[in-house]
């Protein structure tokens, strides 16, 4: 039995970690830490064991006493940061009152976009281009974190749906192709009790997710600097109001947030 899961004998409560678990978290903690320094300095997102270990004071091989590979801590990592987006995004609309509708999206939208902003590194691992030689595990922990990041843009439609305020969205028309793997999601992504998303809300939730990206790489990568910043602010809110105008989720119908 991992020590983790050991429990007290009074309560059946878990068991405190051991001092030497929590060295180990830690040092598992500044291995990450490292890592995504490493990231911001050197503006890329591959990764060394020799780097990393040469910048704790460690020797290579010890890594590997805490991770098997490069690729077991990357996985490690874009779990991580996947997690800490879907914290972030769901902290941010639960702040708003679940009857301001828009006034949630707009808070998804820019804890999205507060977040890029904040942790480019991370951003870049998870919806970067490919990092050399790493393959995720089929169906692992970052499938599974990468659908529990996303879950909080389906939550909201999702919610409208389940309240009737939905609109039909501007592009009703679903090709074939986006059948199945609305079906598929649906079986993995839709919480007990909330019905699945019609076809043409899936592409919607798929076409939202799409504009909101797009304008956030897009200014994570320093494309937007021509009109600075009160610009960029600007450029988001029309993004924001045209995403969800676009999409049938219920937004003013004159724009205004």
């Amino acid at each position: 039995m991992d020590a983790t899961q050991m429990t007290d004998d009074v309560g059946g409560s878990p068991a405190r970690p051991t001092r030497r678990e929590r060295a180990r978290a830690a040092t598992i903690d500044e291995i990450k830490e490292t890592a995504l320094r490493i990231m911001h300095e050197q503006g890329r997102t591959d990764l060394k064991f020799s780097e990393i270990a040469r910048e704790m004071g460690m020797t290579a091989p010890a890594l590997y006493r805490y991770f098997n590979d490069r690729d077991e801590l990357l996985t490690a990592m874009i779990v991580d940061a996947y997690d800490d987006l879907g914290n972030k995004v769901a902290q941010a609309r639960e702040a708003v009152d679940p009857d301001d509708l828009p006034g949630r999206f707009y808070a998804v939208a820019a804890a999205y976009r507060a977040w890029a902003n904040r942790e480019p590194e991370r951003f870049a691992l998870i919806f970067g281009l490919p990092l050399p030689g790493y393959v995720a595990p089929e169906e692992g922990p970052t499938t599974e974190a990468a659908q529990r990041a996303m879950m909080q843009l389906k939550a909201m439609f999702l919610d409208a749906g389940q309240r009737g305020e939905l609109r039909s969205p501007m592009i009703t028309h679903v090709d074939k192709a986006l059948h199945k793997p609305a079906k598929d999601e649906d079986e993995v992504m839709t919480p007990a009790g909330a019905g699945p998303l019609p076809p043409e809300f899936f592409q919607a939730c798929l076409t939202s997710w799409s504009m909101l990206h797009g304008f956030i790489s897009l200014e994570t990568y320093g494309h937007f600097g021509f009109i600075g910043p009160e610009g960029s602010d600007a450029l988001f809110n029309t993004v924001v109001q045209l995403t969800a105008l676009t999409s049938g989720y219920p937004w003013p119908a004159d724009g205004d947030s």
